[in-house]
């Protein structure tokens, strides 16, 4: 029997995903868990069928973004109807570490129980590069009693997104991902170089925007949309960026937890089809020194639920009061969310001086020097375009930050500063930190972080951040060896 008012789910066989048709609830949000934990799961039953999948990857999101879990038959999938995963998992570090005992057996349970975790209707795509029928299954965790786990970055984004439900609100969001193409390298202590193209040749010089350059790679692309039709994915435009083999693939706007669902998929997706054509990609914000970084741009504005209006313009198609809150709460709370958008000692390498992303929170209309961007649209779409988070983020966290920040400036009522005019990489007012550490202690220092994201989840990720800068200052890089060995 059907649970009365739960929304059907499409079996769409031209598309590797789930789609929760929401016409039979009018004004549902998909941030709602309930609706999820009642959805009919016979209907999954059907796609996996449908799809003739014979093994199921039920997956997690971990803080660095690594998906854990488990694989399973598809028959036991469907009878157990989810999976158990230590809670510990969410406190592992990107190098398979564990934070300190006494952070660990503060913010988990001694006995290291588990979590419960539950497959999430909508988050279903096929896994087209496997040698079996098999597909990705997103979860969403819980405790034994059913509460939402704090340290969950999917949670963590759902917190977010509630607090604009409860307002009247939906925030839309389009999502731009850079990354580079790399030759395979087996030894980490050697730089990454460009891969050789479809020519013979790799490329020289700066190649933004050129068509060409980004032809190079067509038999690579051309799997890569193949398989995100396949998985259901919202790929928009592909763009050749400044670096070698740098490029730049847009997300169409939409929903905020579909699309942070559908960038975890997108970028083991293109690093698998990148690995079949015997190149790398990679998703470091600086992985080639004296070349720009990558970063994951995140354009958002917000709709009036009841009306279904954006709420940024104003009936003249000047920018509302609101939107300009919305961008005093940036300016204001990314300095203490940044950890969230650079979360690895690679990340700040990205905003070292003379290079191309700003390392600011100012703001201004067509202007790509300032962390804030507002991009001349209509009225309908005005938007916000936040170009600090890096490629590396994890995009549940990254999404879940930018939007908090714009929350709490319309809440507050945040007067943003003046637009910029001009240049703004090298005004110092509204600079951020320089370091992770220092990003680190003003994001557990911030009250009103902790109050809306929860004291639990800030702690585990400092934690975890922390842990990983511990790890990597004991590697002896090659720049140590180079100058100091026999100079010092």
């Amino acid at each position: 029997m059907e649970p009365q008012g739960s929304p059907k789910i499409v079996v769409n066989a031209s598309q590797g995903k789930c789609v929760v048709d929401e016409t039979a609830l009018p004004g549902v949000n998909k941030t709602n868990n309930e609706v999820f934990m009642n959805a009919p799961f016979d209907q999954l039953f059907t796609w996996l069928k449908d799809h003739k999948i014979t093994e199921v990857e039920c997956v997690v999101s971990d803080l660095t973004g690594i998906a854990r879990g488990k694989i399973a038959p598809t028959n036991k999938f469907l009878h157990e109807r989810g999976m158990r995963l230590p809670e510990s998992v969410l406190l592992q570090t990107v190098t398979g570490d564990f934070v300190d005992d006494d952070i660990y057996y503060d913010l988990l349970d001694p006995a290291d129980i588990d979590m419960v975790c539950k497959p999430v209707a909508d988050a279903v795509y096929v896994i087209p590069w496997a040698i079996e029928p098999t597909a990705i299954v997103i979860h969403d965790t819980f405790d034994k009693f059913g509460n939402p786990i704090e340290l969950s970055p999917r949670n963590v984004l759902k917190k977010v997104l509630q607090l604009y439900t409860d307002n009247g609100w939906r925030p839309i969001v389009a999502p731009e991902m850079e990354f580079y193409l790399t030759q395979r390298c087996e030894d980490p202590d050697l730089p990454l170089k460009a891969p050789l193209g479809r020519s013979g040749r790799a490329e020289s010089g700066r190649q933004s925007f050129s068509i060409d350059a980004a032809n190079e790679f067509d038999p690579l692309f051309e799997d890569v949309y193949d398989w995100c039709e396949l998985q259901g994915l919202d790929l928009d435009t592909l763009i050749h960026e400044d670096g070698p083999a740098q490029m730049e693939i847009n997300f169409r706007h939409g929903d905020a937890l579909d699309l942070a669902d559908q960038i975890t998929v997108f970028k083991r997706t293109m690093r698998e089809a990148a690995l079949k054509h015997n190149v790398a990609a990679t998703f470091m914000a600086k992985p080639i020194g004296d070349e720009p970084g990558s970063a994951m741009h995140i354009h958002q504005s917000v709709v009036d639920i009841a009306t279904g209006q954006p709420i940024f313009a104003n009936a003249d198609g000047t920018m509302s009061e609101l939107f300009l809150h919305h961008i005093g709460g940036l300016q204001k709370y990314i300095p203490k969310v940044l950890p969230m958008f650079a979360p690895n000692v690679n990340s700040f390498r990205r905003f070292l001086p003379d290079t191309s992303a700003p390392v600011n929170v100012e703001w201004g209309e067509e202007n790509r020097t300032v962390g804030l961007r507002v991009p001349t649209s209509t009225p309908d779409s005005m938007r916000v375009e936040n170009r600090l988070p890096g490629a590396d983020a994890n995009p549940y966290l990254a999404i879940a930050a930018s939007l908090l920040c714009g929350y709490l400036g319309m809440v507050e009522r945040i007067e943003p500063s003046a637009a910029v005019q001009g240049r703004a990489y090298e005004r110092r007012n509204l600079r951020l930190p320089i370091t992770i550490e220092d990003a680190l202690t003003q994001m557990e220092e911030c009250e009103t972080i902790g109050r809306y994201l929860g004291d639990k989840f800030v702690r585990g990720y400092v934690a975890v951040k922390r842990a990983e800068h511990e790890n990597f200052k004991r590697v002896i890089s090659s720049w140590e060896r180079e100058f100091l060995m026999l100079s010092v």
